[in-house]
């Protein structure tokens, strides 16, 4: 048996539908482009504040007034303990795992062997160069073999203790393979 709605509840249904879609339209409307999947943008490294970066004064500020300040640097040069790195970028999750970069930064101090700050630098995405990557490959010992080769290659090689076994162990040592 099988009941059929009657034609007023199905326009009752589509009013109520239409209402909830002109509830929801607002809301939608303020999404990105994928409305709520969409993820907020992250902070990642150590973004510097400008108004606490104004306050280091060169000539007079010192490591421990930096440190205070704007914290720890994220890296410090490699050859050179004195110039302190300061790397932050905010940026954003797209589809397929890739992160769309909005903002990046970079501040540069540098000090002198007294520890008193010499020099303030920032760096945005305009300073950035481009890096070709090389594609090469070491070769690795050994054959160019398939999987089926792979797995059946050692198949009737092994043969504990029978005609053929080997009379030298892999330590080295006399005796028979048989008796390990």
């Amino acid at each position: 048996m099988r009941l059929i709605a009657p034609r007023q509840s199905r326009s009752n249904l589509a009013r109520t539908a239409a209402v909830l879609l002109a509830l929801a339209a607002p809301a939608l409307a303020g999404c990105d482009s994928i409305g709520f999947l969409s993820f907020p943008p992250q902070t990642r490294g150590n973004k510097v504040d400008s108004e606490l970066l104004a306050q280091l004064v060169p000539g007079t500020s010192s490591r421990a007034d930096a440190v205070a300040l704007i914290g720890s640097p994220t890296a410090r040069a490699t050859f050179d303990d004195n110039t302190w790195i300061y790397i932050g970028e905010v940026t954003k999750p797209v589809i397929a795992g890739t992160l769309n970069v909005l903002n990046q930064e970079v501040v540069v101090l540098t000090f002198d062997q007294g520890g008193t700050l010499r020099n303030i630098e920032r760096r945005n995405q305009s300073d950035a160069q481009d890096v070709n990557v090389v594609a090469r490959s070491t070769p690795s010992p050994g054959n160019n073999a398939s999987v089926l080769q792979q797995l059946l290659g050692n198949v009737g090689r092994f043969n504990p203790g029978g005609v053929g076994a080997s009379t030298t162990p892999l330590t080295g040592g006399t005796g028979s393979a048989s008796q390990y």
